[in-house]
C-alpha cells in the first residue's frame, strides 16, 4: 500500500511533473512508420505525455513532430497541407518546417525578421524497428538511439503493433511485470496459442500455482524471476526484464519468438500499449505471423482505421460468460492482450493504490515503483538515470530449468545477455 502522494508522483507524467520530466529523458515510441509512410502524406495527431502535437513526413522524407496549434491564431495543423518541405496552415497560409520554424509568412510578405520571431515547439524524431521515436527532453541531454534487441533485427524477424489502452501507464506496466497471473488469467490459452505450443512450461504453469519471485537489479532495470517446480527436481524460471522506464519482455516458449511491450503515456488516463515479437536469429514463420495477427495473443484486433481495440470497455470487451463458465477462456475474454487490458482498465483511469494489499508475488511491482521514484528524484537533482546507456538496453527475457541451488541471475546470465544472432533460452 502506498500513499496518495506517492501514487500521484508515480502516475502523473505531464510536463513539469517529476515522472514526466524523467520520461522525457528517454526516446519514446509513439508512431508506426507506416502511419506516415510516404513523403507529403497526411499529418497525424499525436498526444504524448499530455502534450498535443502533430507529426508529418516532409517532401524529403524527414519526420517532424511539432505543436499541433498554429502560432498565429491557434488553428490545429492537423488540417494543414503537407507540401514542399513544410506544413501549411489552411487558415492564413503560415507554413512550418519539421523543426517548427516558420518558413513562409504570406501576411507579412515573407519578411525574414518577422519569420524569425515565429516558431513552434518541436521534438527530434528517429525511426528504428519500423517505429517513430521522439525525444522530448533537454536537447543537451539527448541520449544515443534506442538499442533494444527488437529494434536491431531485420524486418522479417519482427512484428510490431500498437493499441490504445484506456488507463494510466503504470497499471499497464505493472501487469507486464507480474507473471503470476499467467496461470489464472491466460490459463485457457496456454495450450492453444500457437506461440505457446510445444512448451513444457505450459504444464509447469498449470501444476504450480504458487510461483516464488526473486528480483535482481541490472544496469537497465530489474530482472524479475518467477520460479516454479519442474521435472527432475529442478526449478523452472521465467525471467521477465523490466527496462527503464516502461519496457517489459516476455520469456519465449519452445523456441518461439520473444515478446514484449512498451507502455508509453499519452496522458495520465491513457497510454499506448506497444507489443512486439521478434526472433534474434531467424525470420518469423508464416504460422507465427498468423498467430500474431489473429488477435488471440499479445497483439489485438483494432477497430478499422483506428488503434482502439475492437473489444473495449464500451462493449464489455466482447465478454462471453458461457466461455468463462466452460473454461474456454478463464476470464470469458478472448486474447491475451485484451484479457490483460480489460482488467487493467477495470481499475479505473488511475488505480487507487492506497487500497491495495500486496503480497510476495508482487515483489517485482514494488521494486519497479521504487526504481521509478528513485530515477525521477535523481533527474530532479541532476543525477544519473539508469537505462539511458544503450548497453543497458541489451537484455533478453529467458526461460530456463536450473538446479535448485543455482541463483537464476547467474544460471541464466548467458541467455539474458546473449548477443544478437544467438538462440533465446526457452523451455
Amino acid at each position: 500500500m502506498i500513499t496518495q502522494e506517492q501514487n500521484d508522483y508515480l502516475c502523473q507524467t505531464d510536463a513539469g511533473t517529476p515522472m514526466g520530466e524523467m520520461m522525457r529523458r528517454f526516446w519514446l515510441p509513439f508512431l508506426l512508420s507506416s502511419e506516415i509512410e510516404r513523403p507529403d502524406s497526411d499529418p497525424v495527431r499525436v498526444k504524448l505525455l499530455g502534450e498535443e502535437l502533430v507529426v508529418f513526413r516532409d517532401t524529403e522524407g524527414r519526420v517532424g513532430l511539432i505543436d499541433e496549434y498554429c502560432a498565429h491564431r491557434g488553428v490545429s495543423l492537423w488540417f494543414g497541407r503537407n507540401e514542399e518541405c513544410g506544413l501549411r496552415c489552411p487558415y492564413h497560409g503560415w507554413k512550418f518546417d519539421i523543426n517548427g520554424k516558420c518558413i513562409e509568412l504570406p501576411s507579412e510578405g515573407n519578411n525574414p525578421k518577422a519569420m524569425e520571431r515565429v516558431s513552434l515547439k518541436s521534438y527530434p524524431c528517429i525511426e528504428k524497428g519500423g517505429v517513430v521515436w521522439a525525444y522530448m527532453g533537454p536537447p543537451e541531454k539527448k541520449p544515443a538511439d534506442p538499442n533494444f534487441e527488437w529494434t536491431n533485427v531485420a524486418p522479417d524477424q519482427l512484428y510490431v503493433s500498437k493499441r490504445l489502452q484506456e488507463c494510466n501507464y503504470l497499471q499497464a506496466l505493472e501487469g507486464g511485470i507480474d507473471s503470476s497471473h499467467v496461470t489464472w488469467l491466460h490459463g485457457g490459452q496456454l495450450n492453444t496459442d500457437p506461440l505457446f505450443k510445444g512448451s513444457k512450461a505450459n504444464r509447469y504453469n498449470e501444476e504450480d500455482l504458487m510461483p516464488v519471485f526473486d528480483v535482481k537489479p541490472f544496469e537497465g532495470g530489474l530482472l524479475i524471476g518467477a520460479r516454479r517446480n519442474a521435472d527432475n527436481d529442478k526449478y523452472y524460471w521465467r525471467i521477465t526484464p523490466w527496462i527503464m522506464p516502461f519496457h517489459t519482455l516476455i520469456a519465449p516458449r519452445a523456441g518461439h519468438p520473444i515478446g514484449g511491450h512498451a507502455w508509453v503515456p499519452i496522458d495520465d488516463h491513457n497510454c499506448w500499449a506497444w507489443s512486439f515479437n521478434y526472433h534474434p536469429n531467424r525470420a518469423l514463420t508464416g504460422k507465427e505471423r498468423e498467430a500474431m495477427i489473429d488477435g488471440k495473443g499479445i497483439h489485438v484486433k483494432n477497430i478499422p482505421g483506428t488503434f482502439r481495440p475492437l473489444a473495449n470497455k464500451d462493449n464489455d470487451y466482447l465478454m462471453d460468460r458461457n466461455a468463462q463458465r466452460m473454461g474456454i477462456h478463464y476470464s470469458g475474454i478472448e486474447g491475451i492482450g485484451m484479457q490483460d487490458a480489460s482488467l487493467q482498465e477495470s481499475m479505473g483511469p488511475i488505480q487507487d493504490r492506497t487500497k491495495e494489499h500486496l503480497c510476495g508475488t508482487d515483489n517485482g511491482v514494488t521494486m519497479t515503483r521504487q526504481y521509478l521514484i528513485k530515477a525521477a528524484k535523481a533527474n530532479e537533482e541532476g543525477g544519473e538515470i539508469m537505462g539511458l546507456d544503450p548497453a543497458h538496453q541489451r537484455v533478453r527475457s529467458a526461460a530456463v530449468e536450473l538446479d535448485r541451488d543455482v541463483d537464476f541471475s547467474i544460471g541464466a546470465r548467458d541467455g539474458l545477455f546473449a548477443e544478437l544472432g544467438t538462440d533465446p533460452a526457452t523451455v
